[in-house]
């Protein structure tokens, strides 16, 4: 008789584990935003004899993961980059860290530009003339939920946001973002 009670226990508590792991501990997807991208450093010579433009170029991007989750989120391997015109001219990668619960954390990168794939794309010269540079910021955060401590997801997040730098007044203009995140088990 008190082994069967001591198995209905077990047998109950293991239901309501599973229970609150779907339901109220059932991992939501953490929304990453890029909050602003500011102009740190710009240096830009144009030799028009050689039809060349010589760019160095050092933007700080500062990103925003909320975590909706009941639980902590750990994320590990995560990066931004930045595009110009589909082609990658910066990455910077973003330190391992933690996520509390419900919490948003604030996560800073600074992207130094390669100048000689920027310059190597043909649009360049054309861009600088006109003044405005059309670029792509890209940010992934890759991590995982960890439910009861035995149950884990993982989770993908990515923010990518296209913007334009005003080459005349160095402020970005036209800023629009776009987030995905997929969960798996």
């Amino acid at each position: 008789m008190c082994l069967m009670v001591t198995l209905c226990v077990v047998i109950a508590l293991v239901l309501l584990g599973v229970i609150l792991a779907m339901t109220v501990f059932k991992p939501r997807h953490p929304i990453t935003n890029v909050d602003s991208v500011r102009l740190q450093n710009m240096s830009l010579d144009m030799d028009i004899f050689s039809m060349s433009v010589n760019v160095n170029l050092t933007l700080e991007v500062d990103v925003s993961v909320n975590n909706p989750n009941k639980l902590g989120f750990n994320y590990y391997n995560s990066y931004a980059q930045l595009n110009y015109r589909g082609q990658l001219i910066g990455e910077a990668p973003i330190p391992n860290g933690h996520i509390l619960a419900e919490e948003i954390k604030g996560l800073n990168s600074t992207l130094t530009v390669m100048a000689d794939r920027l310059v190597s794309n043909s649009e360049v010269t054309k861009d600088v003339a006109l003044g405005l540079l059309p670029l792509n910021s890209l940010v992934r955060i890759f991590g995982q939920v960890n439910v009861l401590g035995f149950i884990k997801f993982y989770v993908a997040s990515t923010s990518s946001c296209d913007f334009t730098l005003n080459l005349s007044n160095r402020t970005i203009v036209d800023n629009k973002c776009q987030e995905k995140t997929k969960i798996s088990g």
